[in-house]
């Protein structure tokens, strides 16, 4: 695993909407906008499902996934890379309903996706595009 920089951190926090992309066992990508993603340590990403259907079911298949970390205003764009767990019992994903429900009253979390950080890419256009940072 790698931790994320203190400005990589900061850039993730500033973030509303990111996109997360996986692919089935036969390697059939899937990409979707998400904006319940928490950085809860260095190395450690928490997304919640309120409607997803196709990412859970590619993440039991193949647990790889990657989440742009892009926003408007803030410096860098990056890729960050990772190994997922779905997770839809124990105090894990409690926490993780009530953090749905602390932000966004009217959704139900279905499901944590728990992501430890293993890459993490530029995807800045340029020179310096794909380079690994970690």
């Amino acid at each position: 695993m790698v931790k994320l920089t203190p400005e990589m951190m900061e850039a993730f926090k500033a973030t509303k909407y990111f996109a997360i992309a996986t692919a089935s066992k036969d390697g059939d990508p899937n990409v979707v906008p998400i904006s319940m993603a928490i950085l809860m340590d260095d190395e450690t990403v928490w997304i919640g499902n309120q409607f997803m259907h196709q990412t859970p079911k590619n993440v039991l298949e193949n647990p790889r996934v990657a989440l742009l970390v892009w926003t408007p205003g803030v410096a860098g764009c990056l890729k960050v890379k990772g190994d997922v767990k779905v997770i839809d019992s124990g105090p894990d994903y409690i926490k993780m309903k009530g953090m749905v429900k602390e932000r966004k009253p009217n959704l139900e979390c279905k499901g944590l996706l728990a992501m430890k950080i293993t890459d993490v890419y530029d995807c800045r256009s340029g020179a310096e595009a794909g380079k690994r940072l970690l």
